[in-house]
């Protein structure tokens, strides 16, 4: 059974870091290209940062250029996204998602993504 599980979430005051988890079980992460996404209650969801295949090249949204990264570690089977500098307005919950497609430079459109995770909330507030 091809599963993400995502973790890392919480509640951290502005400025702070968080890491996210995206672990996979049934398949292996080093096939796909993985992509970040988030969606805040009332607001439509947000590609937010991928990592390609074949290249490893990444992508960010503008709104956290600068502030995250996306990395992977095929050896655990994982992906990460460190977050640093984090706003209130990144307050959502995260979901990792995977896809077979765009190998060479990745994707933040959520429509290409097969396999998705539960998601981990983050909160960021004082």
């Amino acid at each position: 059974q091809l599963q993400l599980v995502e973790s890392g979430g919480g509640l951290v005051q502005p400025g702070g870091s968080l890491r996210l988890s995206c672990a996979a079980s049934g398949f292996t992460l080093d096939y796909y290209t993985i992509g970040w996404f988030r969606q805040a209650p009332g607001k439509e969801r947000e590609g937010v940062s991928c990592i390609s295949s074949r290249t490893g090249n990444t992508k960010y949204a503008d709104s956290v250029k600068g502030r995250f990264t996306i990395s992977r570690d095929n050896a655990k089977n994982t992906v990460y996204l460190q977050m640093n500098s984090l706003k209130p307005k990144d307050t959502a919950a995260y979901y990792c998602a995977a896809t077979s497609s765009t190998p060479w430079y990745g994707t933040l459109s959520a429509v290409v993504y097969n396999y998705w995770g539960q998601g981990t909330q983050v909160t960021v507030s004082s």
